[in-house]
């Protein structure tokens, strides 16, 4: 056994923490930048917070872009910020993550992008972050990278590195209780979906493991009623649960879910989601029957089985429980099929050809065919 773990330097987890930034900015700047999402006014009790400090704000408008990118780090230089602050869901925190990374290396953004750059490494260390998520989601605040979408290419691909660590991540679940019920139950479902994949991942590792199993625990009590209220045992259960997947994802590998949705989030104006929340039910039936034909024996499979218990309460759940459970739980939600995202049965070979060489469909606990993959697009269609 062999792995490695890395998160955000420093995590500070619970109701109302957002009201304690002030102290937590200053001890790294005195000229913050917030990068937030499309209504800066969410972000107005926090800039009183940080009253004493000469703050300025960057804005950005859906998932980051290539332009983006370089508008927010042009910025950030000319107004000579020395600390960012991410405050919005998993797009506005990876916008802030790769505005800090690039911040103090020199170059141009491709030269550090995965796939359509040359994927050079950062060689020194990002301007100080603080995460602050307002969704319960994407588990952005304890990754380490930027995933950023080029519009020339139509693929989203990611700013890599440990150096872009937030040195602080502040979950504070309150922050959630705004969020639209669609926004929560297809955030609830992409970190529902994490640590299902990470669990199951060929690259699983004890530390994550007991990240996971306490993840899928708390989603499954907790999912349905942070969609149709603001329960703050349940925005808690949520907030926590999306935290532990991103700790999860970082430090073991992702499966097929994310294998389709990173391709097909650049293909189509979708959000990432709720592609994820389409495409689990559908991906989990045919990893457990594609491991029951070809390796029964499997530890992936046991594991499966453990996810049954786990989000069904019984004892003798099997595998194939799973997916009667999660295909209620998207029918609850209003999780919209792949139709009504824009797919259609002719982007298939696309997808599929994309999908199949993707860095998460590489974690996934077995190799699916191609008429496999060809299954699940049509079932999630």
């Amino acid at each position: 056994m062999r792995f490695e773990f890395a998160t955000a330097s420093r995590v500070i987890f619970g109701a109302s923490t957002a009201k304690e930034i002030a102290p937590i900015v200053q001890q790294f700047g005195r000229r913050p930048l917030i990068v937030t999402g499309s209504n800066p006014e969410r972000i107005a009790p926090l800039k009183e917070t940080l009253a004493e400090l000469n703050v300025l704000t960057f804005k950005t408008e859906g998932e980051p872009t290539m332009q983006m990118v370089i508008d927010g780090v042009n910025f950030a230089r000319f107004t000579m910020c020395d600390v960012i602050v991410g405050v919005g869901g998993g797009s506005v925190i990876d916008t802030a993550k790769a505005i800090s990374g690039l911040l103090t290396n020199e170059g141009d953004l491709l030269d550090y992008l995965e796939v359509i750059g040359r994927g050079q490494k950062l060689s020194n260390p990002a301007t100080p972050m603080i995460a602050i998520p307002t969704t319960a989601g994407t588990g952005a605040e304890v990754t380490s990278n930027a995933v950023i979408y080029s519009p020339e290419h139509r693929v989203k691909v990611s700013l890599r590195s440990p150096l872009m660590l937030p040195r602080v991540a502040v979950v504070d679940p309150e922050l959630t209780y705004t969020s639209p019920p669609q926004v929560t139950a297809t955030s609830g479902m992409d970190a529902l979906t994490q640590v299902i994949e990470a669990f199951t991942s060929n690259r699983a590792n004890p530390l994550t493991d007991s990240l996971c199993r306490d993840g899928i625990r708390r989603a499954a009590r907790s999912l349905r009623k942070a969609y149709s209220s603001n329960d703050p045992q349940a925005r808690e259960d949520m907030a926590i649960t999306s935290l532990f997947s991103g700790v999860a994802l970082s430090n073991a590998k992702l499966g097929a879910v994310h294998g389709f949705a990173g391709p097909m989030g650049g293909l189509f104006s979708a959000p990432h989601g709720a592609l994820c929340a389409a495409l689990l039910p559908n991906v989990t039936a045919l990893n457990i029957r594609a491991l029951r034909e070809r390796q029964s024996e499997s530890e992936s499979l046991q594991r499966y089985a453990e996810i049954a218990r786990l989000i069904t309460g019984r004892d003798s759940a099997a595998p194939e429980d799973c997916l009667s459970w999660l295909t209620d739980m998207a029918a609850e939600l209003d999780i919209p099929r792949l139709r009504e995202l824009g797919v259609q049965e002719s982007d298939f070979p696309l997808i599929i050809e994309k999908s199949a060489v993707s860095s998460s469909m590489q974690g996934n606990p077995i190799k699916l065919t191609m008429a496999e993959m060809q299954e699940i697009l049509s079932l999630a269609l």
